[in-house]
């Protein structure tokens, strides 16, 4: 974990409680971290997820990887130090946002295991659930879809330290939730986000009767 610099500084708490804010948006907050190869379908699978929540009446926010390298870490590359600094940043935001009630779709390459499970720690130490979804996906796939042709580009040397091709991609020994999103429909894959979240009581089961209802 990052080392604390700043000195004389301490919490402020509120007078409202996390209990408070789940109560009044009628969810809990939660971090849904999605990992995988470039190209393997994280931040599609985000994006119906986000439909999904939305239609049922449940508030979520997406932490896209890209997105978040057009603001907050903008000033970071992809070199193993700035990787894990882009992690380290996005798992705080990702706290806040679950702090506040909000579920928060992560979809984050987020390569190296040791940088995941600060997250995970960084959750469980505050209190707050912390969600991983492993979108496994072969490499050969990713690289057939390159939907944004960065694969090519790193095959030919214009990209350094790209995962899967000069830089490694460590999967998650045990994830609350392994997808094959090679071999799974996207339907397939949100109805299975959505179960767990159902089963683990982050939405409710007339929730999902009502989605099946409007969809």
């Amino acid at each position: 974990m990052a080392n604390q610099k700043a000195t004389n500084v301490t919490w402020q708490d509120g007078e409202i409680s996390r209990e408070d804010r789940f109560n009044i948006l009628s969810q809990r907050g939660a971090t849904i971290w999605f990992t995988g190869l470039s190209g393997s379908g994280k931040s599609t699978i985000a994006v119906a997820l986000e439909r999904a929540l939305y239609n049922i009446g449940k508030l979520s926010y997406r932490l896209d990887g890209d997105n978040v390298r057009l603001g907050i870490n903008k000033n970071l590359g992809f070199s193993e130090a700035d990787r894990k600094e882009n992690i380290r940043r996005i798992g705080e935001v990702a706290k806040l946002f679950g702090d506040s009630g909000v579920l928060a779709l992560s979809s984050f390459i987020s390569p190296y295991r040791g940088d995941r499970l600060e997250v995970r720690e960084l959750h469980e130490q505050s209190g707050l659930e912390f969600i991983e979804v492993f979108v496994d996906c072969s490499l050969a796939e990713a690289e057939k879809r390159d939907p944004k042709g960065l694969y090519k580009k790193a095959r030919a040397g214009e990209i350094k330290n790209f995962t899967g091709i000069d830089d490694p991609y460590e999967a998650p020994k045990n994830p609350e939730i392994h997808l094959r999103s090679d071999k799974m429909t996207l339907e397939e894959e949100v109805q299975i986000i959505l179960d767990h979240l159902e089963q683990n009581n982050f939405i409710m089961s007339d929730d999902l009767a009502v989605a099946g209802a409007a969809s």
